[in-house]
């Protein structure tokens, strides 16, 4: 069975990577993700549409430090600080920092992500 930590570390390298295909396979159909300005993405088509969209993006590059993480037999959370640097629209580049919380669940032998929320600093 995989453990928790190597599941998120899997999902996480998934999103630099920008694999969608990856990313799909680590999260669950009912899926919810809060973007940092408050958009909340719900079920898998929906959260897969957003990271086929981001994933496109050549321009961006995101950092992350675990702060904490927590599980048990079937539910995992990992909070991590996150530096995400970017272009904005006119190609000027930008940098947030923000808190990343994710919950896994464990289906089987699998853990997969049920909520992601990002919350800026």
């Amino acid at each position: 069975m995989v453990k928790f930590d190597d599941a998120v570390t899997a999902h996480l390298d998934t999103v630099n990577r920008r694999d969608l295909a990856g990313f799909s396979a680590t999260i669950d159909d009912e899926v919810t993700v809060v973007l940092p300005n408050g958009t909340l993405l719900s079920g898998r088509a929906e959260v897969e549409e957003f990271h086929k969209g981001w994933f496109e993006d050549p321009d961006w590059k995101m950092t992350t430090t675990v702060v904490s993480q927590r599980s048990d037999d079937d539910t995992g959370v990992m909070i991590c600080e996150v530096t995400y640097d970017d272009l904005d629209g006119e190609g000027k580049p930008y940098s947030m920092s923000y808190l990343l919380s994710l919950t896994f669940r464990r289906k089987g032998d699998t853990w997969l992500l049920v909520h992601d929320q990002n919350t800026l600093r």
